[in-house]
């Protein structure tokens, strides 16, 4: 099982996300931002360091304050963000044995796509904002996380930028 540094909970609190949506149609979302966009801001090792205190739950322990003082403050709201853009481009579609199916609801119209991007960029700049925040904290903050600047050989140094230059989906 893959260690996800919030929760769907946190993800329906903090987005237009209702409580009746299953978590299987976005759970597979957030680990994708988790893999592409919060590991390439906190580095590998910050980022498997955060990971695996979830996993013990020494995230908790009094030592590790900084850490989940980070998690709460920087990363999850970066990571909630970052979620909803992979996630909304996809999010009336089901795939299935019989093909690809666009959901429609009896009692209200479907979002066009000018509106879904609207949507996209909406919570791309709001992650983003959370991803400048981020890296601020870092650059001030950087001694008390020395996995921060220990990335070396294969490993993903943080990035510096937080503007996503990535895909773009147009409908």
């Amino acid at each position: 099982m893959k260690v996800l540094l919030v929760t769907t909970k946190d993800i329906k609190r903090h987005t237009i996300i209702k409580g009746s949506v299953d978590p299987d149609n976005f759970i597979h979302y957030i680990a994708i931002a988790q893999d592409i966009h919060i590991q390439n801001y906190l580095g590998t090792d910050l980022y498997e360091k955060i990971k695996d205190l979830i996993e013990t739950g020494d995230i908790n322990v009094i030592d590790y304050k900084e850490y989940k003082s980070l998690l709460e403050t920087h990363v999850k709201p970066m990571l909630i963000h970052w979620s909803m853009v992979n996630y909304l481009p996809f999010a009336a579609f089901t795939l299935s044995n019989k093909g690809i199916y666009k959901h429609k609801s009896e009692d209200s119209d479907l979002a066009e796509g000018e509106d879904i991007n609207s949507l996209v960029n909406k919570e791309r700049d709001i992650a983003e904002h959370y991803t400048r925040r981020f890296i601020d904290y870092m650059c001030a903050n950087n001694t008390k996380f020395p996995e921060y600047t220990s990335n070396t050989e294969d490993d993903i140094n943080p990035d510096k930028d937080s503007s996503y230059n990535g895909l773009f989906l147009d409908y």
